[in-house]
């Protein structure tokens, strides 16, 4: 705690030595609180309890054109276990999310972020490293440190990214992480007003193993089967004034050389098409993937099986995943909207039972920083033996509720 304060007495007395600093100086954040239960729950695989994420922290423009960012992360469970205790017990809670700047118009057209960032589009199924929203079964919010360096005009725009990645667990088992150095490369481009196109490589490297179940971590080897381990892929989107499509494909490589493939390399295809016809949207998602596909991203489909698995769906099955998605949203208002989702999970050769899923989702925007939600979901499991998913759940029913609140400041 010591430390924290220190740095905050720093700043404090390090911005009134410039009143431009002082004058451009913004605070920054949100606040999400969800409360979550589930009625029967017979796998004992969803949260039942209160998660709070507070994200709070400084922008400042420098001088021309350098911007910096400070961003602290704090997370805890409304169990009671905190009640009464010193400041020292909630300081571990607190995590350094953002420190970095921004050098705009550098060389006249770049811009670099250099420092602790996140990163990615949260609605990516691919590449996401940030907070996520709306889901009570995932809190803590992960960070990167790296060099981003992005060119952009009307027409395209390309990101490069290198640093370095932790906290990502999960990646072989429970008790495995995986960590390396992070690089990427991002190109997006206006085909016509309506038509874009996107390419994209990742590439985890110099991968190290470390076992998790003991503390602290105990590196367990230089792995050389992991030691490129990515995906690349590729996007077109369609989206004139009423209707949209999409198609996506990525496919992983990992190897001791960058882009080794083999027979048993990972690989998704996903597609999704939107229509709107005045205050109501229907839309619809198929995804397909085979049961080693690896990917970095946010892509949560429903509040029972989706929130669970979090961003890693393709974990549904040994066999990898087929996905069938059919929602309708409707603006009651301009401040209440709701949305109607179906979902039938199955094994990617569809040789199992389906998991079937129905959503109803509803929010209120109180004001343009402030928003309420609620959630009511039903999940009917399949029986399928390959999957680590349904052999905990193996035909039970569960229904999920969830409350909660973001505040963007």
């Amino acid at each position: 705690m010591k430390k924290l304060l220190g740095l905050l007495m720093v700043l404090a007395l390090a911005l009134p030595a410039s009143a431009d600093v002082l004058n451009n100086v913004e605070l920054k954040g949100e606040i999400q609180t969800i409360a979550s239960g589930v009625k029967h729950n017979r796998a004992n695989l969803y949260n039942q309890d209160v998660n709070n994420r507070v994200l709070a922290g400084l922008s400042a423009e420098l001088v021309e054109d350098v911007k910096a960012n400070v961003l602290f992360q704090y997370t805890n469970i409304w169990d009671g276990d905190m009640n009464g205790d010193n400041i020292n017990a909630y300081e571990a809670r607190i995590r350094l999310s953002e420190a970095n700047v921004v050098l705009s118009n550098l060389f006249d057209c770049f811009e670099a972020t250099i420092g602790r960032q996140f990163y990615g589009d949260e609605n990516s199924a691919v590449m996401y490293i940030g907070p996520n929203h709306y889901n009570g079964e995932m809190n803590f919010a992960p960070s990167l440190d790296a060099v981003k360096v992005t060119y952009s005009d009307d027409a395209k725009a390309l990101t490069l990214i290198a640093g370095k990645l932790s906290d990502r667990a999960d990646l072989l088992d429970d008790d495995i992480s995986v960590t390396g150095s992070l690089f990427g490369a991002d190109f997006h481009m206006n085909l016509s007003e309506a038509l874009t196109a996107q390419v994209y490589g990742y590439d985890v490297a110099h991968t190290q193993v470390w076992d998790t179940s003991v503390t602290p971590w105990t590196l367990l080897a230089e792995d050389e089967e992991f030691r490129h381990m990515g995906f690349w892929g590729a996007k077109v989107a369609f989206n004139p004034e009423a209707f949209l499509f999409s198609a996506e494909y990525a496919r992983n490589f990992n190897g001791r050389s960058l882009f080794k493939e083999s027979h048993k390399n990972g690989y998704m295809v996903k597609a999704d098409a939107a229509m709107n016809v005045e205050a109501a949207t229907v839309r619809g998602t198929f995804l397909y993937a085979n049961g080693n596909f690896f990917a970095m991203g946010n892509y949560t489909p429903g509040l029972l099986v989706g929130h669970y698995l979090g961003g890693d769906i393709w974990d549904y099955s040994e066999g990898g995943i087929r996905m069938f998605n059919v929602g309708f949203d409707y603006n009651l208002t301009t401040t209440w909207a709701l949305a109607l989702d179906g979902y039938i999970f199955q094994d990617r050769t569809a040789k199992t039972t389906e998991t079937y899923e129905a959503d109803l989702n509803v929010k209120y925007t109180h004001n343009e920083y402030v928003q309420l939600f609620a959630g009511v979901g039903y999940a009917k499991y399949g029986n399928d033996a390959t999957s680590d998913f349904n052999k905990a759940a193996l035909g039970a029913e569960d229904i999920k509720g969830q409350l909660g609140m973001l505040i963007n400041f």
